[in-house]
C-alpha cells in the first residue's frame, strides 16, 4: 500500500510532467479576398514553414465575409479568423467567445453602391428602396450608421440579405436599387459595371482584425503569438512588393488588374499587425453608433465588451 505522502508526491510529479494542453495537430486559418495578407500567407506557405518543425499542419478555410468567419469561429471549426472590427464586436456581444489579437489592414473596403439609372445620389434616397447587404459584416454596420445619420433605420428600407458577391449580382441585375458593397467585389462593380459609390466615409470603416477563440488562445498562447508574427512578416513583404501583391491577388481572385488596383488603393497596410490597440477606438465608436441606432440593446455595456474583445497579450 502507498502512503498518503507517496500518492500526493506521485500526483504532483505527474502534473508537472504532463502539459496542461497538447499542441494541436493542425491550425485552421481562414483566407479571404478582403484580407490581402491572408493570401500572402496562403500562397507563400508562411505558416506551413513556421510550424513545420512542430509537425503542426495548416488547414485553409475560405471566409466569404466577416459573418462566415464569425460563424466558423463560433462553431469551433476555425482557430484564426479575419473580420471587420465592428463585426467582431457584434459577434462578441451576441455571445461568440472570441478575442481580437491583431490587425491585417486599415481599409476603406465598404461604401454604399448603386447603378447610374436609379437616381440615387444620397443616403436619404434609399427610403423605400431595396438594398442588398450581408448581415453581421462591416458593410451592414456601415449601412446602419449611414441611415441613422439622416434619421432613417433599417425599417425605412427593404433589406435583401445576400452574401457579398450575390449582392453585387443583384444590383447589376436590377433586383435591388442599392448595395452595401465590399472590396474587391465592390471595385469590380465600379470598374467593370460602372456602378456608383454614392456614399463613402472612410472613418466609418472599422479595421480588419484577426480573431481567435478564447479556448484556443488559452490553450495555445505561443501559437497565437507566432501566427501574429507571421502576419507581420507578410505585411512587411506586401509593402516591399506591391506589384507582386497585386499579381498574387489577381491570380487568387481571378479579377483583372485594374479592379485589384482599386482594392489596393483603398487598403492601408501601414499599421503593424501588432497595432490591435489602435483599432479599439474605431470598434468602440461603431458599437456606440449601432446602440444609438437601436441595433444593439440599450442595456449593453459596449465599452466593457470592447475591452473584453481586444486582447493585447500577444503583442511582442
Amino acid at each position: 500500500m502507498f502512503s498518503r505522502r507517496t500518492l500526493v508526491g506521485a500526483f504532483a510529479a505527474a502534473a508537472l510532467a504532463t502539459p496542461a494542453f497538447a499542441a494541436p495537430g493542425e491550425i485552421r486559418v481562414d483566407w479571404a479576398t478582403y484580407n490581402p495578407l491572408s493570401l500572402v500567407l496562403k500562397e507563400k506557405k508562411l505558416l506551413e514553414k513556421e510550424f513545420e518543425a512542430d509537425k503542426i499542419g495548416i488547414r485553409w478555410v475560405l471566409s466569404a465575409g466577416s459573418n462566415k468567419a464569425l460563424e466558423f469561429l463560433n462553431a469551433g471549426s476555425l482557430d484564426i479568423g479575419s473580420t471587420a472590427g465592428a463585426a467582431a464586436l457584434v459577434g462578441k456581444i451576441n455571445g461568440n467567445p472570441i478575442k481580437s489579437f491583431g490587425v491585417f489592414s486599415r481599409p476603406e473596403w465598404t461604401a454604399l453602391v448603386t447603378r447610374a439609372d436609379t437616381g440615387i445620389t444620397k443616403i436619404a434616397d434609399l427610403k423605400g428602396k431595396a438594398v442588398a447587404v450581408t448581415r453581421g459584416t462591416d458593410p451592414h454596420i456601415f449601412l446602419v450608421r449611414a441611415l441613422d445619420s439622416v434619421g432613417l433605420t433599417e425599417k425605412d428600407v427593404r433589406l435583401v440579405l445576400l452574401q457579398h458577391a450575390d449582392g453585387k449580382t443583384a444590383l447589376i441585375r436590377k433586383d435591388v436599387q442599392a448595395w452595401a458593397g465590399l472590396d474587391p467585389i465592390m471595385a469590380q462593380a465600379e470598374v467593370e459595371e460602372g456602378s456608383k459609390l454614392f456614399f463613402r466615409k472612410a472613418e466609418d470603416n472599422t479595421w480588419g482584425v484577426l480573431n481567435t477563440r478564447e479556448e484556443f488562445a488559452a490553450q495555445n498562447p505561443e501559437i497565437v503569438k507566432r501566427v501574429l508574427r507571421v502576419y507581420e512578416e507578410a505585411r512587411q513583404w506586401a509593402l516591399k512588393n506591391p506589384a507582386e501583391l497585386a499579381r498574387l491577388l489577381v491570380a487568387e481572385t481571378k479579377l483583372p488588374e485594374n479592379v485589384i488596383a482599386k482594392q489596393i488603393e483603398r487598403t492601408d497596410l501601414s499599421n503593424s499587425a501588432y497595432d490591435i490597440a489602435k483599432a479599439k477606438d474605431t470598434i468602440l465608436a461603431a458599437g456606440l453608433a449601432l446602440q444609438k441606432a437601436g441595433v444593439l440593446d440599450a442595456a449593453t455595456n459596449v465599452k466593457a465588451v470592447t475591452d473584453a474583445l481586444i486582447d493585447t497579450r500577444f503583442v511582442k
